[in-house]
């Protein structure tokens, strides 16, 4: 009798069940985030510099305005590089996001309370900043957390899943909030985004007995600020020849070295993105001021529908999530055939023009208000078309770029630092209107379209360089060259 041989099969992936806990959370807390940004600037206006409505008032109020609203995003993008060492070194990421969200609902409980009070309400938005900023580089490193040997297949899906809850709650709120606003004022403009944060803790705390939770690793002496540090304070050890940082390669490991060797080759291509998100964020800020001088009535033929000025940064959503797949699976094979390689090099720079280009459609706009006309909404569709194809290019390409051009040690770091370039692009934008807040030259010769002119010269610098520079970067893709120079570790562990 011949024996059968039993074949047991794989058992099949499961998603971990924490993973709804961490969807809900973060869709809800990007609701919170996105729908009172989506207002923010509007209402500043409106409630504190420029209530009556006076022309003369218009171009110092809107300034003031957006300068705050870029200063808060500024320390919001600051504040992940800060927040994923701490969780890292001292509380562990579950911690750390409990306890910061908490904060985070202080933040907007102040701003639907002190809606009536600038001092009180700046405050609120320095607290929801530093929430919001504190918890976000461990939100998605939590993800990957959850995940071992047995379902590694299911990380990417449910990192799909996880851009998709960012991008429904943005959605849902930029549509809703602008709309309550209208209807039901700041406190509860400012209050649901509040409620949404609340529910956002809640869900996440929910899910507290099912979370892997990573320990803190403790104050890890290898990492990027320790080696560069050592290295300037110890430049009179460098050989002839050797690399700056080389000199840290006996107290420190040599691979870590390397690594941050390559942080800084990343970081000279992050320099150039600094020019996008410079003006970025100004499609929340800035473009909803002029939205709302707009002829903002949409005619469907059976009815009109008349567009809030808060609402119309959904379309942003909208073509990226139109742009992404089509750039990936059509635009970019396209040209690999025709053998103009999309490099990530060649994708930034094409980004930097189109993001100058949508400038120029604003000027154009911007010039019309100035003028009394009433430009259709359409054109700024049209300049946020431009725009979110420029964020395809920039933003996704920087993200990619960063992930493959730096070693497995290293790349949570390069997440903190990208966002360390938003926030600096945004701290510009702050810095340009807080002069023309404060009158004199810039607000004289930055008044009306002249603002988009000095940001389209502003983006042209930065393109005319990067065409100088770009070929002469230096570039490691550690996916296709994952091996360092051993017999340079081999050299240096000798020392």
């Amino acid at each position: 009798m011949q024996e059968t041989a039993t074949v047991t099969k794989p058992a099949k992936s499961r998603f971990p069940r924490s993973v709804p806990f961490i969807i809900g959370n973060e869709a809800a807390e990007r609701f919170s985030f996105y729908g009172m940004r989506s207002v923010l600037s509007l209402f500043l206006v409106k409630q504190f510099f420029n209530p009556t409505d006076s022309v003369a008032l218009t171009e110092q109020a809107n300034a003031h305005a957006n300068k705050l609203h870029h200063l808060f995003v500024m320390v919001a993008y600051a504040l992940p590089f800060v927040g994923g060492m701490i969780a890292d070194w001292f509380t562990g990421k579950y911690k750390l996001i409990l306890y910061v969200s908490m904060i985070y609902c202080v933040g907007h409980l102040m701003l639907a309370t002190f809606d009536g009070g600038l001092g009180g309400f700046e405050l609120g938005l320095l607290v929801v900043a530093v929430g919001a900023g504190g918890i976000k580089s461990c939100v998605s490193a939590n993800v990957g957390d959850q995940f071992d040997a047995t379902n590694q297949d299911l990380l990417s899906k449910v990192y799909g899943w996880f851009y998709f809850s960012i991008n429904a709650g943005s959605m849902i709120s930029t549509v809703a909030i602008p709309w309550t606003y209208d209807h039901f004022g700041p406190k509860w403009a400012f209050g649901i985004p509040g409620l949404l944060m609340a529910l956002a803790t809640i869900i996440f705390f929910s899910g507290r007995k099912k979370y892997v939770k990573v320990p803190p690793q403790g104050v890890n002496r290898n990492n990027l600020v320790f080696i560069t540090w050592y290295a300037l304070t110890h430049l009179s050890q460098r050989i002839p020849g050797q690399s700056m940082l080389d000199v840290a390669k006996g107290p420190y490991d040599p691979e870590r070295v390397e690594g941050v060797k390559a942080v800084y080759r990343v970081m000279a291509v992050f320099f150039f993105a600094l020019a996008f998100w410079a003006v970025w964020d100004q499609c929340l800020s800035e473009w909803t001021l002029y939205a709302e001088k707009m002829n903002r009535v949409i005619n469907l033929g059976f009815t009109k529908v008349t567009v809030l000025p808060g609402q119309l940064s959904t379309v942003n959503t909208v073509f990226l999530l139109l742009f992404i797949p089509l750039f990936n699976y059509v635009i970019y094979p396209w040209l690999d055939k025709r053998g103009l390689k999309t490099t990530p090099l060649r994708r930034l720079g094409t980004g930097l023009v189109l993001t100058a280009l949508s400038f120029v459609v604003i000027a154009f706009i911007h010039n019309g208000i100035q003028h009394g006309e009433k430009p259709s909404i359409f054109w700024e569709v049209l300049a946020f078309m431009i725009l979110s194809a420029a964020e395809v290019l920039v933003s996704i390409t920087g993200l990619e770029y960063a992930y493959t051009h730096s070693p497995k040690s290293m790349k949570s770091t390069m997440t903190g630092i990208w966002f360390l370039v938003v926030s600096f692009g945004n701290l510009i934008t702050a810095l340009v209107n807080g002069l023309i807040e404060d009158g004199g030259w810039w607000a004289k010769n930055l008044r009306g379209a002249n603002y988009e002119w000095f940001f389209v010269t502003f983006i042209g610098v930065f393109i005319i360089v990067f065409l100088f520079v770009s070929p002469r970067l230096k570039e490691r893709n550690y996916i296709t060259d994952p091996y360092i120079d051993n017999q340079a570790i081999a050299e240096a562990n000798n020392l």
